[in-house]
């Protein structure tokens, strides 16, 4: 016997209204894990279109594609959270609209390679709008059942809606030009920040945090799978070899040392506003992103290494290098900063960016790049065991006094 509920007796319909943002053990369901884990295979087909690209000497339309596809992705994903953070009750309504939405998101994944292989974005743009359908609809059903906020739920709704017209429009003139996928970009990114205006919604800040960090670990899986996934290719076709196993190394030890360096200080302390919440999630675009470039700047490298990619060295160097050092910068001012880090720790951040640009002129760039960030974490790791040292001296004192 256990005591553990049955998920299929869950009502049909329940009482519709805002969760407590004091809620205590608030953790993902289920179906959130779900909905990351359909969402990793869009992350892994706009990682392997980034590779593709690269390794072709595509190297700007790749990265413009990529960039374009991923904020779809990112934009979904963070609209749905937010969302569930404040509303979810979990019924079966709920759950037939999100699961509405992972069908769009399989249907954005479906369409990525055409959108980097012919620069259209037709499929995609038609599984945006599936998930924009099932995440509209929640919106009008909160604002129908939670009067406090219905102004903002109808806000979201309406400005979702709008969106989805800017990019129709778009869609229908043919050609996406850069500037217009940018004024949509941004009028999207404006449309929380007006709803929110209203009345805020009563998001979680620990469940918040931990959504954003499981997702992390989600990209970062991907990371590894496209990493693995060219070095067996490379393996069968050229074998193992000195230069090789050198970059598996490095590789490893690069992305073990971003789960670290991301998981080492807790986010769910500060986030006490939406000001702050705004300027925390928006950032993570660009740390998602970076994590997930990596693991194509990765595969890249393996390519260049066993020559089947004729791109320039500092290219397939830069690859790595480059999102690397964005996720440092990124991590350095959302995570660290806001904890009020000692002076020595916010240096330590500019010095270690600096090292992993540095590292990409080396003869082996990945190996280069992985040392600095070892080093750099482990200078990191030293710091906080002297701190912890100092403050726990003056307590165990105090403790044998008594």
């Amino acid at each position: 016997m256990t005591d553990e509920p049955d998920i299929t007796a869950k009502p049909w319909r329940r009482p519709v209204g805002a969760r407590d943002p004091h809620e205590p053990h608030r953790a993902a369901t289920s179906l959130e894990l779900l909905f990351d884990l359909c969402f990793v295979v869009a992350v892994a087909y706009a990682g392997a279109g980034l590779h593709h690209a690269i390794a072709e000497n595509h190297a700007a339309t790749g990265i413009a594609s990529f960039l374009t596809v991923f904020f779809a992705i990112w934009w979904a994903w963070m609209n749905f959270s937010w969302q569930a953070s404040a509303f979810d009750n979990d019924d079966g309504v709920y759950r037939l609209a999100v699961m509405l939405q992972i069908t769009g998101c399989l249907i954005i994944a479906a369409g990525i390679p055409r959108a980097f292989e012919l620069r259209q974005f037709d499929v995609a743009f038609v599984g945006y709008l599936v998930m924009r359908v099932g995440l509209v609809f929640l919106w009008l059903r909160f604002a129908r059942a939670r009067p406090a906020c219905r102004t903002a739920c109808l806000r979201f709704a309406s400005g979702v809606s709008l969106a989805m017209c800017g990019w129709s429009v778009m869609l229908i003139a043919g050609e996406w030009p850069l500037w217009g996928w940018w004024l949509m970009a941004l009028v999207e990114l404006a449309v929380p920040v007006w709803a929110e205006r209203a009345t805020p919604t009563p998001w979680h800040p620990h469940h918040i945090a931990e959504r954003y960090g499981l997702f992390t670990i989600i990209v970062l899986g991907e990371s590894v799978l496209a990493a693995t996934h060219a070095v067996r290719e490379g393996v069968e076709g050229h074998g193992f070899s000195a230069p090789l196993v050198g970059l598996i190394v490095g590789g490893l030890a690069i992305l073990f040392s971003l789960w670290w360096i991301y998981f080492a200080k807790p986010a769910h302390r500060f986030l006490t506003s939406n000001r702050v919440g705004f300027v925390w999630g928006y950032g993570h675009y660009f740390i998602f992103a970076a994590t997930a470039a990596v693991g194509a700047g990765l595969a890249v490298n393996v390519d260049y290494l066993l020559g089947e990619a004729a791109i320039d060295p500092r290219l397939a160097a830069a690859s790595v290098s480059v999102p690397v050092a964005l996720f440092l910068l990124t991590v350095w001012l959302l995570h660290v900063r806001p904890h009020h880090a000692r002076l020595g720790l916010s240096f330590l951040f500019p010095f270690a960016i600096a090292g992993v640009l540095a590292a990409g002129y080396c003869p082996w760039p990945v190996p280069s790049i992985a040392v600095v960030i070892v080093t750099f974490l482990g200078i990191e790791l030293w710091l906080a065991d002297r701190r912890y040292r100092r403050q726990a001296v003056p307590a165990t004192r105090a403790l044998q006094e008594i």
